[in-house]
This record gives structure tokens, sequence and C-alpha cells, in this order.
């Protein structure tokens, strides 16, 4: 998470969507960065409503606009199982290694998700409260260059950034009943990514 004060935007850091090169290029010119421990560096609306937004409100007498970026939710699923799929995690719960897309995606379907499949929701993270804290400009991850002249124009710096935190490559092959069951227990997923692609 990032605030730019002067720009009056806070940039929330959607898990897997490709923040952390942005937040790399933009880390000097913030005012405040949160970036460890993940938890609060993947702040969903309701986190930063309840402890960062009060703050700017009561001290500042400001409110920020909200900015994020949500992926494609196969595409984001798939970045996740990609990831699950390091070295570093062999035999932990957590870990994607030895399991098929197609299983991770039914986990993940799955009310009570085992560990590997547990990766919350791009929905839920972006859910507008009831105080009417919500994201204001929300961006695809599937065109970035959307994001950064946003930010450029917001901030008036020019954004240059390197891959970072990329997922290994993997094989995302999905059937299409697994797709049709994530399409029906998810589709808050796929109507918010629907009203902004294009």
């Amino acid at each position: 998470m990032m605030v730019f004060y002067r720009a009056r935007l806070v940039l929330l850091s959607v898990p897997k969507t490709g923040t952390t090169a942005l937040m790399t290029a933009l880390r000097p010119h913030a005012d405040l960065v949160i970036s460890d421990p993940p938890e609060l560096k993947h702040s969903p609306v309701y986190r930063y409503n309840r402890w960062v937004r009060p703050m700017f409100e009561k001290v500042c007498g400001a409110e920020l606009e909200v900015a994020a970026t949500m992926r494609e939710p196969v595409d984001w699923l798939g970045s996740w199982y990609r990831f699950r799929q390091r070295p570093d995690l062999r035999g932990k719960p957590t870990s994607t290694v030895g399991i098929s897309f197609d299983t991770f995606v039914t986990d993940y379907c799955k009310g009570k998700r085992p560990a590997h499949a547990n990766v919350g929701s791009q929905a839920k993270f972006l859910e507008g409260q009831p105080n009417g804290c919500q994201v204001t400009h929300l961006f695809a991850y599937e065109n970035l260059g959307a994001l950064y002249r946003f930010m450029e124009d917001r901030t008036g710096i020019a954004i240059e950034t390197k891959p970072e935190n990329v997922s290994p490559a993997g094989d995302l092959s999905l059937s299409g009943d697994v797709r049709r069951k994530l399409e029906r227990k998810h589709p808050e997923d796929f109507a918010l990514y629907a009203s902004i692609a294009g």
C-alpha cells in the first residue's frame, strides 16, 4: 500500500496484480509505504478503511481516492498456483507441487479451502464499505499501461518498472467443467472484472 498525500491518492496492493514493481518505482516519491509484513502490504479496502483512512481524515482532514488493480479471475488463480509451486514451499501445506491446476481451482471452490488454495478473493479484497469507502479507480492487470498513465498524471512522476515477483511458468490447463464451477461459485469476481475489462 502506498499513499501520495498531495495527490490525495492511495494505491492498494492487490496480491498477484503486478503492484510490487510499481511500488519499487514509486517508493521514493510516496508519503507512506507499507511493504511489510505482507498482511499489511496487501491491506484490502476494509483494512484501509479501518486503520489508514481515519488517520488521514482525522489528522489531516483529507479523504483520499483509492486506486487498485484487478486481474482476470482464472489468470489470477493461475498466478497463485504457479507462485505456490516454488521450491521453498515444497512439503508445506501451501505448496501446489504435485497438484494440477484443475484440482487447485476445484479446491478453491470449496467452502473450507485447503491451505494450498486459500488465497482469498479479489472481489472481497476490493469490496466497498458501508461508510462509502471504496475503490474509486480500478484498473485491469491486462492493461497496466492505463494504471501507469493514471499514476503519472496524478503524481507527476515518470514511471519506469522492471518485472518483479513474477510467478514461474506452469501448466494452467483448466477443464470447462471446472471453469463453469468457478464462475458459478464466484460470480462476483467475474462480474467485477467484466466491469473494467475491455
